[in-house]
């Protein structure tokens, strides 16, 4: 059994998309596009471990920490206690980033492979979404354009159990201030800024680990 602690040494609601595709999207930015995005959700002078317009708690900017043995280059860890994503570096060092994950059940713990990558990408609510909050999402039931508002934000990897689509997404969120706590309808969040530091990092057939919200005591 794992523990966050067994596979990281660290040295220090609204609406989360769950399915995203083309199904009734009408547009895909072009290249100037994304790039014009991408300039309007990272802040002026950002540095990674230092910005902070959003005022997240200083432990939820991104930072290198030290890996356990045993892990995994290139594998993604979602501590659903602290709330924070490890991206599994070479040379025992991990990324770690802040998260908000799924609110009381709709948060699914499990292994998966990440079987596609989007920047910008559209986004359609699942049916179960909108029958769980149709004041919500009824209104974006033909989908929602990419763009700076769009739920999935400015980039998304997109969870698959075999050749099943989970629905499930990291994602960027338009909500930032949401980093931290259980927000979404599923998916595991990110500020923009940094999924879009994450993004170039993973590659498509990488694993994601979304660990229990509960502590666990390791097996010695």
């Amino acid at each position: 059994m794992l523990t966050r602690r067994h596979f990281i040494q660290t040295t220090t609601t609204l609406f989360s998309a769950s399915i995203s595709g083309p199904l009734f999207a009408s547009t895909w930015p072009d290249a100037a596009q994304k790039a014009a995005w991408d300039a309007e959700v990272t802040p002026p002078g950002y540095d990674a471990a230092t910005t902070n317009p959003w005022g997240l708690h200083p432990r939820y900017l991104p930072q290198r920490v030290v890996a356990n043995d045993g892990l995994v280059p290139g594998d993604i860890h979602v501590d659903a206690v602290a709330k924070y994503l490890y991206h599994i570096e070479t040379g025992g060092t991990a990324m770690r980033y802040g998260v908000a994950i799924g609110r009381g059940d709709l948060y699914e713990p499990g292994v998966y492979t990440i079987k596609r990558k989007v920047e910008w990408p559209h986004w359609t609510p699942t049916q179960n979404m909108i029958e769980r909050e149709p004041e919500i999402y009824a209104k974006f039931e033909n989908g929602m354009e990419p763009g700076p508002e769009n739920a999935l934000g400015s980039r998304a990897l997109y969870l698959y159990v075999g050749d099943r689509d989970t629905m499930l997404r990291i994602h960027g969120t338009p909500f930032p201030k949401s980093i931290g706590s259980r927000a979404s309808s599923g998916c595991v969040r990110m500020v923009m800024a940094h999924i879009n530091d994450l993004y170039p990092q993973v590659y498509k057939g990488a694993t994601a680990h979304l660990h229990p919200p509960e502590r666990i005591t390791a097996a010695s």
